[in-house]
């Protein structure tokens, strides 16, 4: 309980060191949900791991996508549309949607559309700001969805298991039983 208190904490304390760096709402906004989807993704590992190695399947995710995203914006180096160099691909695009591209392959659509809901407003944050172009936001998504489609697996939703124990006329008794 206290490694998630102090996680959450210090998740908290950057995205508002973070925040206060940019100029408008938006980009503000973008700079949070970056980091935010990510960090949602990694904490449901940790309260819903059915045995297929969550955490590891996050890590290799977000490992590989860093490392690709870092990697071609220092191999390419494209100009920025605000004429800063590392524009392709957008990192923030890239962290967004690896987020939303885990939930989704772990949860399904019905997690898995709101999400990519989110990484799509990131990735239009980055061009509001005119930090990056559509080509560097689509090669950002890209990389995220890629990556997580590589090594995350589905969550097995038949390993938990709700049942009726006993009924009788004074009452009842459920189980849940969780495999792992």
């Amino acid at each position: 309980m206290k490694m998630r208190v102090l996680f959450f904490t210090t998740m908290l304390f950057l995205i508002t060191k973070l925040s206060y760096a940019q100029k408008d709402v938006y980009e503000k906004s973008g700079d949070i949900l970056q980091i935010a989807l990510p960090s949602l993704a990694f904490t449901s590992t940790l309260i819903w791991n059915d045995g297929s190695k969550p955490i590891l399947q996050f890590v290799n995710t977000m490992g590989t996508s860093v490392l690709l995203t870092h990697s071609l914006k220092r191999i390419i180096d494209k100009e920025r549309p605000n004429g800063g160099r590392y524009g392709f691909p957008s990192g923030h695009t890239s962290s967004a949607f690896t987020g939303a591209a885990f939930i989704q392959r772990r949860y399904g659509w019905k997690l898995g559309i709101p999400s990519y809901i989110i990484a799509s407003y990131v990735g239009w944050t980055r061009i509001h700001a005119n930090a990056h172009d559509t080509w560097d936001v689509i090669g950002g998504a890209t990389i995220g969805i890629v990556s997580s489609y590589l090594f995350t697996k589905p969550f097995k939703k038949e390993d938990v298991k709700l049942s009726l124990l006993n009924a009788n006329t004074k009452g009842f008794s459920i189980g849940l039983t969780y495999k792992f």
